[in-house]
């Protein structure tokens, strides 16, 4: 049970959030293929895995790519043999006023968080409908609720929660879970390129008084892809320390 033996792929895994759960599932028996746009990065990262006594392999792919996300996907199950887990977890930040914002921070976060998670689940599916098994696992953020200077993130995320929603109710009766995981503020590389003060405003608005943790986040992927999770899909799980409540 859990997730041994199953082949995950996990999306913008190179580093920060990613990193941390190609590591949690493998830690629990997961075969795993960690996908990033940086190679470099996502060699890096399963050359970690693989020192650790675990079985991974490096996938660059740029998920806006129909092309290279359907080349992952098959080069995934013929190195492991299946494909049983995916876990979008690729993003892009670019902050500002929509009457500042340029167009093009708008495409490149609507297609890198929302058309990515699409195309990634589209090149899986098909795998795992026909094994009568999957798990998908949508990274968005507390953030689709709506933050100000956040107009693009905001509503790439709120459309993945859509994306979820649809596919789960498609895929639900072929053993196919699809659910979400929304973090707050989590203690990673994104995070730590705010300013301090913006930091501290963050927390001390959340009912929780730290910053999350990855492994906070890793921990709750990780009970969404478990063989057991069977009975659950198209559910919103927070991470945020209690902020999407206040």
């Amino acid at each position: 049970m859990g997730v041994s033996n199953k082949t995950a792929i996990i999306t913008g895994a190179g580093s920060g959030i990613g990193a941390g759960i190609a590591a949690k599932l493998a830690q629990n028996g997961a075969n795993i293929v960690v996908c990033d746009l940086n190679g470099d990065n996502a060699e890096s990262v399963a050359a970690q895995i693989n020192t650790a006594g675990g079985r991974a392999i490096a996938a660059r792919a740029d998920v806006t790519n129909w092309l290279e996300v359907s080349a992952m996907a098959e080069e995934a199950a013929h190195v492991f043999g299946s494909v049983d887990i995916l876990v979008n977890n690729a993003g892009a930040l670019k902050d500002n006023s929509i009457l500042k914002m340029p167009v093009e921070d708008w495409e490149l976060v609507i297609n890198t968080c929302l058309k990515g998670s699409w195309l990634c689940c589209k090149a899986v599916l098909g795998h795992m409908r026909a094994q009568g098994f999957g798990r998908v696992v949508n990274i968005t953020s507390r953030a689709w609720l709506g933050n100000p200077g956040q107009s693009n993130y905001s509503a790439a995320k709120a459309g993945v929660v859509g994306l979820t929603r649809a596919l789960a109710l498609e895929f639900a009766n072929f053993g196919v879970t699809i659910n979400i995981v929304a973090p707050g503020f989590i203690e990673a590389p994104m995070a730590r390129r705010l300013p301090p003060e913006t930091q501290e405003k963050v927390i001390n608005a959340q009912p929780i008084k730290r910053p999350g943790r990855i492994d906070d986040v890793a921990n709750v992927v990780l009970f969404f892809c478990d063989e057991e999770t069977s009975y659950i899909t198209g559910q919103i799980l927070y991470v945020d320390g209690g902020r999407h409540v206040v």
